[in-house]
């Protein structure tokens, strides 16, 4: 993950307990009142990050490419008393991205906090062997749609005096790693990990709801690895 504050704080997550209002991460309340979309939230590492914003106090407004998904996210989180609402928005067109900004701005006046958590890898093997389609794919929704979706939120953040800007990628960049169909494979990919687990979406949605948050004021432009302690630098 990393981030920028502004201005807009990206802080940039490489990398579920069902939690309700009651909670102490409720309770605390560090993000009352702000305004947060999670791109790619209706499921997965988007949807732990989305429910635990929400339960920090803040607005979320979800987003996925199906309304289906959209519809089922929203209810299962506003069914738990949070405040959560959702839009279709497929990242690589402009007209949605429009529009998940326009979401926000109608039903709560302003924006806070960006997750940008949509991403594509429509290609497994050697990166030698991509052909250009992949590159421009990869490209377009994992690099452009992100700066210009940052493009669009920056402004509303500043006119509220800076928010939070947190882009989610994969560990794989600093250490790629086999998809695994068999348990001998997922065992040698364990070999790395100091925590001897797996990671799960909600490891991911603490550390994000941190840096949105007062308490991380002070960090900015940093990659911050969610990764069981695998290797993590270039």
């Amino acid at each position: 993950m990393w981030g920028r504050r502004a201005g807009a704080r990206i802080c940039r997550p490489v990398w579920e307990s069902r939690r309700a209002m009651g909670t102490a991460g409720a309770r605390r309340g560090l993000l009352g009142d702000k305004v947060a979309l999670v791109t790619a939230s209706t499921e997965g590492i988007g949807f732990a990050v989305a429910r635990r914003l929400a339960q920090d106090g803040a607005h979320v407004v979800l987003s996925s490419r199906k309304q289906s998904n959209v519809d089922r996210a929203v209810a299962e989180l506003q069914a738990q008393n949070l405040s959560v609402s959702g839009t279709v928005c497929h990242v690589g067109i402009a007209e949605d991205r429009d529009r998940l900004v326009a979401t926000a701005l109608e039903r709560h006046g302003g924006i806070d906090i960006l997750v940008s958590n949509a991403a594509v890898n429509p290609f497994f093997g050697s990166t030698l062997d991509a052909s250009e389609d992949v590159w421009n794919k990869i490209l377009q929704i994992n690099v452009t749609a992100t700066a210009l979706l940052v493009g669009l939120v920056a402004p509303h953040m500043e006119k509220r005096g800076g928010g939070s800007i947190v882009l989610v990628s994969s560990i794989a960049g600093f250490s790629p790693f086999p998809l695994w169909k068999d348990e001998s494979v997922k065992e040698k990919m364990m070999e790395n990990l100091r925590v001897q687990r797996l990671g799960v979406p909600s490891d991911c949605a603490g550390i994000v709801s941190f840096l949105c948050s007062p308490d991380a004021s002070y960090i900015s432009g940093e990659t911050v690895v969610v990764g069981g302690g695998a290797p993590s630098r270039l």
